[in-house]
């Protein structure tokens, strides 16, 4: 089960104040609004204390002290470990796993301790004020082990949320209204744009609710579905961002596709493994329930391989 979020996000009716920020230091100003406004919140990951490996975290120590910022062991099966049981006392925990692809040994601890706390306790307890953040994707070099995107094993977890921004302004609001989702949150951030991505950012409180995509352009012809890094580059067409992976936004994708009766699907993960194939099924089949009836048979692009369902 997952708990109601309280949506707070600035209306876009009233002018906000922006600033120019690349994606890292979009991350860095949720996490300082997140621990000015939340006394418990705590950052804690490898190398965070002195601004970690992409600079995300950058002089947080130094507003907020060594005992809400600090360095964790080398090991991220306890990084998670603690993160889960912070958060399970009420506190906010925002854990930073420093490459995605090491995710994995915590793999435990995020899908049968943080993911099932509320189901195992009857919604007595949780442990849903809790943030994994992790850099992933492809960025031209890390070969094998810095380089994966593995956010379709996560996506197959009732309980989990999975979030992923596009540029900046999401980058801040989206990483902020995880941070305060009374679920535990898997957020990954394409490394890539940490500094190629650019653009005006509301400053202060703001944030962006999850689970609503994001219609990037409109269009008529063909509805394309992505998230991440992916969104940097489209063509006249309706480009949707998901931004929330788990749980996603059907009603959008749906609305979209009947209108343009084509749709693409493109991320970056691959589709080699059936967990990646079962992910996108799920978008293009199953949880549309065969609603929809396409112009053209459904395109998957992943990993730079284009796929035809």
């Amino acid at each position: 089960m997952l708990a109601k979020s309280v949506r707070r996000f600035s209306s876009a009716a009233v002018p906000l104040k922006t600033e120019r920020m690349n994606m890292f230091t979009a991350l860095n100003d949720a996490m300082r609004v997140a621990m000015e406004t939340d006394p418990t919140a705590a950052v804690f990951g490898e190398d965070v204390a002195f601004g970690g490996v992409f600079r995300c975290t950058v002089d947080l120590r130094e507003q907020f002290g060594e005992d809400r910022v600090f360095n964790s062991p080398l090991c991220e099966q306890g990084i998670a470990g603690f993160a889960i049981g912070y958060a399970s006392v009420g506190r906010t925990a925002i854990a930073e796993i420093q490459f995605a692809d090491y995710i994995f040994p915590a793999f435990d601890q995020i899908v049968n301790e943080a993911a099932k706390f509320r189901y195992r306790s009857g919604n007595q307890w949780d442990c849903g004020k809790l943030t994994f953040r992790a850099p992933y994707g492809a960025v031209g070099h890390g070969a094998h082990y810095h380089s994966q995107s593995p956010e379709a094993y996560f996506a197959h977890t009732p309980g989990l949320k999975v979030v992923i921004p596009r540029n900046p302004v999401q980058a801040k609001g989206l990483l902020l209204a995880s941070i305060r989702d009374p679920n535990p949150v898997v957020f990954f951030e394409p490394k890539a744009l940490y500094r190629a991505s650019v653009a005006e950012v509301p400053v202060g409180d703001f944030t962006v609710p999850l689970g609503q995509a994001d219609i990037v352009r409109s269009g008529s012809d063909v509805t394309i579905v992505g998230w991440g890094a992916q969104m940097q580059a489209g063509v006249s067409c309706e480009l949707i961002d998901l931004q929330t992976i788990l749980p996603w936004d059907v009603d959008t994708i749906e609305q979209s596709v009947r209108k343009t009766g084509r749709l693409i699907v493109s991320h970056e993960a691959p589709v080699c493994s059936e967990t990646a194939m079962d992910s996108n099924n799920d978008m293009t089949y199953a949880l549309l329930g065969g609603r929809l009836e396409l112009d053209e048979p459904t395109h998957l692009d992943a990993g730079g391989l284009k796929f035809l369902l």
